[in-house]
C-alpha cells in the first residue's frame, strides 16, 4: 500500500513503480477512518522547501498506520536541504518510526527557479535510481538516507530567505489572463480546491494554496501566469508517463 500526492505527475509515476495498490492523498484525507493496515505502507510525495507538503502532513497527522515497515520517499528536483532528516524528525514527533527514507531526483517543477525545458533535457536517471528503492523496500531494508551538514545549510539558506518575505508573498502568486477559455482543468488538477468558475473564466483563490503548481503546469491555454519572474515563461511540465486524466483522478475534489 502506497500513499502519494502528486502535482505534474512525478510521485505519482514513483509511486506507480513501487506499489500497484496506489491511493492518493488529496482524497485519503477525507476518508472518515483513516487506520490502514498492510504488510508495507509508504508515501510518495514531493518536497516543498525541503520538507513534505501542507496537504501531506495533514493527512498524515490524521491516519493511523498499523504496519510493521512504513517507508516515505521524498521526491525534489534540485537539492534536497536534508529532508530525510526533516520528514524522520516530523514522523518522529507523530509518534511514527520510518523503516526506509529516501530521496528521489527528478524534474523540479518550480517555475521561478527553473527552466522547464532545461530540466527535461537532463538525465537524471530516475528509472535506474527507481529500481535501487523498489529492491530495498522488497527486501524490507531498513535505511534512511543520510544528511551532511551542506544539507542542513541548505535548508537554513532557504529558512532565512523565507524569513525575509513579507507574509502574503504567495497570496498573489497567481494571475488568470483572458486566454482562460473555461475548460475547468485547473479545478480538477488543484488538490485544494482553489478555483472556482465564474462565467467562463477561472478565478483562483489563493486562501488555502500550497503551490504545488499542478495549475499553472495543466493549463492548455497557459492562461494562469506567475506574478512573479519565471526561468522560461513558455514552458510547462508534466511527467512523460503520466497524462493529465491520472493528474485529474489523484487530485479533483469534486466540490467535497
Amino acid at each position: 500500500m502506497v500513499f502519494y500526492f502528486t502535482a505534474t505527475g512525478n510521485s505519482l509515476y514513483a509511486a506507480k513503480q513501487l506499489d500497484k495498490n496506489c491511493i492518493s492523498i488529496a482524497h485519503a484525507v477525507h476518508d472518515s477512518d483513516p487506520t490502514y493496515h498492510a504488510e508495507k505502507i509508504g508515501i510518495v510525495c514531493p518536497i516543498f522547501g525541503h520538507e513534505v507538503p501542507a496537504l501531506v502532513r495533514t493527512f498524515i497527522e490524521k491516519a493511523t498506520f498499523e504496519t510493521p515497515y512504513f517507508y516515505m520517499i521524498l521526491t525534489y528536483g534540485n537539492r534536497h536541504g536534508g529532508a530525510t532528516e526533516l520528514a524522520e524528525k516530523m514522523l518522529s514527533d507523530l509518534g511514527i518510526h520510518p523503516a526506509y527514507i529516501n530521496v528521489l531526483l527528478m524534474v523540479d517543477n518550480f517555475l521561478p527557479a527553473f527552466d522547464m525545458n532545461q530540466q527535461k533535457a537532463m538525465d537524471k536517471k530516475v528509472d535506474e535510481h527507481l529500481e535501487l528503492i523498489r529492491n530495498d523496500i522488497e527486501r524490507g531494508k531498513h535505511y534512511i538516507a543520510p544528511v551532511t551538514e551542506r544539507d542542513r545549510a541548505a535548508h537554513r539558506e532557504y529558512l532565512n530567505h523565507r524569513a525575509k518575505m513579507p507574509p502574503d508573498a504567495f497570496s498573489n502568486l497567481y494571475r488568470v489572463t483572458e486566454d482562460c477559455i473555461g475548460c475547468e482543468i485547473c479545478t480538477k488538477v488543484c488538490p485544494e480546491n482553489c478555483f472556482t468558475m465564474e462565467g467562463h473564466k477561472s478565478v483562483w483563490n489563493p486562501d488555502h494554496c500550497i503551490t504545488c503548481m499542478a495549475c499553472i503546469h495543466a493549463c492548455p491555454m497557459m492562461a494562469i501566469q506567475m506574478n512573479m519572474p519565471e526561468k522560461n515563461p513558455q514552458a510547462r511540465y508534466r511527467n512523460e508517463n503520466i497524462s493529465i486524466c491520472e493528474i485529474v483522478d489523484a487530485n479533483h475534489q469534486k466540490r467535497l
